[in-house]
């Protein structure tokens, strides 16, 4: 028999969770969700989706400016793991930790090696996630908040 979209969503976002994608604090937006803001996870992402773009395009010039500023580097890649927290968008989080590391030491190939991994995670859990709010549309009105309640 085959399973509802809402049994689907539900074993994504444990497959997202086990797989260190997504953290706690996507679950706890997810109880924001009710009747009168029914979609205010799938805003939130979309939303970091949008302004990320800008903060990666900004890392981006700055790691090939010569010489590279590190604390510019720093602080733009600190708004960006800030923002990452905000959606749990764990693995994100943890490469731009590695980043920061790189940083601080003034690594500025370990900056770009890793760059290319924050941008490869950003780029991964934004596929999931469309995916995911894909089976909640499918799911019905508020089925994303109520999913694994």
């Amino acid at each position: 028999m085959d399973k509802n979209p809402l049994q689907h969503q539900l074993d994504m976002k444990r497959s997202l969770l086990d797989q260190g994608y997504l953290d706690e604090q996507f679950i706890q937006l997810e109880e924001l969700e009710d009747d009168d803001n029914p979609n205010f996870v799938e805003e939130m992402v979309t939303t970091f989706y949008a302004n990320s773009a800008r903060l990666l395009q900004n890392i981006e010039q700055a790691l090939g400016s010569r010489p590279i500023d590190f604390t510019k580097l720093d602080d733009s890649m600190h708004q960006f793991k800030g923002s990452s927290s905000s959606i749990g968008a764990s693995r994100v989080k943890k490469e731009c930790t590695l980043f920061m590391e790189y940083c601080e030491a003034a690594n500025a190939e370990g900056c770009i090696r890793t760059f290319r991994e924050v941008k490869q995670e950003h780029a991964s859990l934004k596929t999931k996630l469309e995916d995911y709010f894909k089976l909640a549309r499918q799911g019905g009105p508020s089925a994303g908040g109520q999913a694994g309640r």
